[in-house]
């Protein structure tokens, strides 16, 4: 038997939950809610997450012959924070995405960041099949190291059928990244080759730090405990982890292994400050190639990450409706090649 179409959830609904006005409701959904008391407004904006509360605007389109609102082709990008834009790596990623979107005839319907999905009337209304075909979800690494940021990945996750992680990965999920920890073992390697082995790392604090003990367990240095790790996350972070490095030794290592560009930039303007030279007193690696590698001082040997790409393929899963889920999950790690410079 065919099920009922599930009713749709009006203001008079929330206001009946929340035991207030219908006007009342109003006000919170469009802002204008100042003179709404906080205790009033927490219980409206429960009732409307309960209820799954969203603007009846598609079935008031579509009454008026307006089918352009339908979301066959509309897509939504979620990023982490709004930092994401001032980020040269993130910037190339959303490029790939732009550009795929625009090749495959789709449109992007929206960037959001997470933090604003908390919000039940904004999730409702944008966070749903009517509203875009597909998801991406780019560089979400630290939301599930809270309980609400992973509250609200399994949240996205009842309502959009095609997600993909763009730059990171998570279990069940369809995912288009790098292996980050492949590409911090193949920088540290080769140092090695080129005669370093007094290296220290500074980056995040993820599997490119794996990587980073890997190279040294499997070629006999049991004991890493005197490896120098310290977590940066760009330019500024970089040049505080050189310092304290500098100063944590009392002289700085024969070669960096930098986890990012943005970090090795950093570093570089430390090691400008001391008066180290590099390569000669100390070599500097590190991993993204973005468009400034090429142009500090000295160049940077990096590793290559095809970040277009990610942002292109990642388009493509969702326009070829590949980004199965569970053991169906599509997981595409893009290769990344070395760039010899002349930091190194």
């Amino acid at each position: 038997m065919k099920k009922n179409p599930k009713p749709k959830i009006t203001q008079n609904d929330v206001a009946h939950r929340a035991g207030v006005t219908r006007s009342m409701v109003s006000y919170v959904i469009n802002g204008s809610d100042r003179s709404v008391a906080s205790e009033t407004r927490r219980k409206i904006l429960d009732a409307i997450s309960e209820l799954e509360y969203r603007p009846n605007k598609f079935a008031q389109a579509l009454s008026m012959g307006n089918k352009g609102v339908l979301a066959d082709q509309d897509i939504g990008i979620v990023l982490y924070n709004a930092e994401m834009f001032l980020r040269p790596y993130y910037a190339e990623i959303l490029a790939g995405i732009h550009q795929a979107a625009y090749e495959k005839g789709f449109h992007i319907r929206f960037i959001r960041f997470l933090g604003e999905l908390k919000a039940p009337v904004l999730f409702n209304q944008l966070i749903h099949s009517e509203e875009i075909c597909g998801l991406l979800l780019v560089g979400l690494d630290r939301c599930m190291e809270t309980p609400e940021g992973s509250r609200l990945i399994e949240r996205i996750q009842t309502q959009i059928d095609q997600i993909v992680c763009v730059d990171w990965q998570i279990p069940g999920l369809s995912s288009v990244s790098f292996d980050r920890q492949a590409a911090a073992f193949r920088t540290v390697s080769y140092l090695f080759d080129q005669g370093y082995s007094d290296i220290a790392y500074i980056g995040e604090s993820d599997q490119r730090v794996t990587g980073f003990k890997q190279f040294f367990l499997e070629h006999g240095v049991e004991d890493i405990s005197g490896l120098y790790i310290d977590a940066a996350a760009d330019m500024a972070s970089g040049h505080k982890a050189a310092q304290r490095l500098h100063q944590s030794r009392g002289s700085l290592p024969k070669a960096i292994c930098a986890g990012s560009d943005e970090v090795a930039v950093g570093i570089l303007l430390y090691l400008h400050e001391q008066g180290i030279a590099v390569p000669t007193e100390t070599a500097l690696i590190s991993i993204d190639n973005i468009e400034m590698a090429a142009y500090a001082n000295p160049q940077l040997t990096t590793m290559n990450v095809q970040k277009r790409a990610m942002g292109y393929r990642a388009v493509e899963m969702i326009v070829n409706r590949a980004a199965g889920r569970g053991e169906n999950a599509l997981t595409l790690l893009l290769p990344t090649n070395l760039i010899i410079r002349k930091s190194t």
